[in-house]
């Protein structure tokens, strides 16, 4: 891995830990329970940090040499056949530099996997190329799968991104059957990381749940605005330029500190100031308003999209910020909707789509850039 990039404030991955903002604590509370042996449940609002965080934990010298870390993004699958698919792939794609020893003993222990293994016609290199219609028993292959995690010549992290996507495949069982193979585990740790909180809670919190207390939970929130002050001005400063704290905490409270916004906006930032020259409040404003009204054909896509009483339940609580009581008498008058039924219809509807989130009965919209400009757009403004 490279040791500087160009933009110290990175978006598109995990670099290294140079580019890495603090999670000290989380850092160790991980790769503590990775080197005891204990499953975690990493919980978090999505662009928070969570995936930076495991890939950070990855690259420490106590796991980095010793384990085998997989991560396994399952956010698109709908399904136990796709979950498989993921899952043989990342492992596969993670371990082929082992050469021919590595995918002989895979596709051994693997074997209903087999149609997927070919080789590069220009490279010559493997590759795991498998149609989903081609994985007909996906029971079998999962059992292969945790069998060769068994089997590896070093003990085993994984963890699943996006976790609490399995209660929605049709398999009702599915929860069932990845608790028997996490408990027959013995050469690999596991963790289980999501960003839906209710639905996350009702897995691992929910006595009637097959993963009910078998994992430590670990519930991430935003990094210290004095932290992120301290780390922002650092980079600025070895190039030569300047950020001051009043610039910092404009952007951190607008976003309530959450990890991928402030990041997106530190780079932009980070690319207007010239060596020699100090960032202004006004340039700050300058490129958030930017940022927003670069994807406003997008926003403006995604809301036509929505039935009218969604779009009236979701414009409300983008000029709330953070809305409270949505179908109380006041909250409903307020906005002019229509009654309290039709907007709890509309908000759990909103919430399955994922264009609001709920945090103890407060709903805000869950992509930040998108309120922001919902909320500009229909008349009250940034709220800077």
């Amino acid at each position: 891995m490279a040791n500087s990039v160009k933009n110290p404030f990175t978006i598109g991955g995990y670099v290294s830990a140079k580019y890495f903002c603090d999670r000290v604590e989380e850092t160790k509370e991980l790769t503590g329970a990775f080197v005891n042996g204990r499953n975690l449940a990493l919980i978090s609002p999505r662009r928070m940090g969570k995936t930076g965080l495991i890939h950070h934990c990855y690259a420490q010298p106590q796991i980095k040499n010793r384990y085998h870390t997989f991560f396994i993004d399952i956010y698109a699958t709908g399904s136990l056949k796709e979950f498989v698919y993921i899952f043989g792939k990342q492992i596969f794609e993670t371990l082929k530099s082992g050469g021919r020893k590595f995918t002989e003993q895979f596709f051994a222990t693997i074997a209903s996997l087999r149609p997927a293994f070919k080789l590069d016609p220009v490279t010559g290199a493997p590759v795991f190329d498998i149609g989903f219609g081609e994985i007909r028993h996906p029971e079998k292959s999962l059992d292969e799968i945790f069998s060769y995690l068994e089997k590896a010549d070093k003990p085993c992290i994984v963890a699943f991104d996006e976790f609490q996507q399995i209660a929605r495949y049709p398999e009702k069982n599915m929860e069932a059957i990845l608790r028997t193979h996490v408990q027959r585990c013995t050469n690999t740790t596991f963790v289980f990381a999501g960003s839906q909180r209710h639905m996350m809670r009702n897995m691992f919190y929910s006595a009637s749940r097959p993963f009910y207390q078998s994992v430590s939970p670990i519930n991430l929130g935003p990094i210290d605005m004095e932290e992120y002050t301290r780390f922002a001005a650092g980079h600025f400063k070895a190039a030569r330029k300047e950020i001051t704290a009043e610039c910092v905490a404009r952007i951190y409270h607008l976003f309530d500190g959450h990890t991928w916004y402030i990041q997106n906006i530190l780079n932009r930032l980070y690319e207007q100031v010239e060596p020699g020259e100090e960032l202004t409040l006004d340039m700050v404003d300058h490129v958030l308003h930017k940022t927003i009204e670069n994807n406003r054909v997008i926003y403006q896509g995604m809301l036509t999209m929505l039935p009218e009483r969604q779009k009236e339940v979701l414009i409300a609580i983008s000029k709330e910020g953070k809305a409270q009581e949505i179908t109380s008498a006041e909250f409903i008058r307020k906005h002019a909707l229509m009654s309290p039924s039709s907007v709890q219809t509309a908000a759990r509807t909103l919430l399955e789509k994922e264009f609001i989130m709920k945090e103890n009965n407060t709903y805000e919209v869950y992509d930040r850039f998108f309120g922001l400009w919902l909320s500009q757009e229909y008349g009250i403004g940034y709220t800077l």
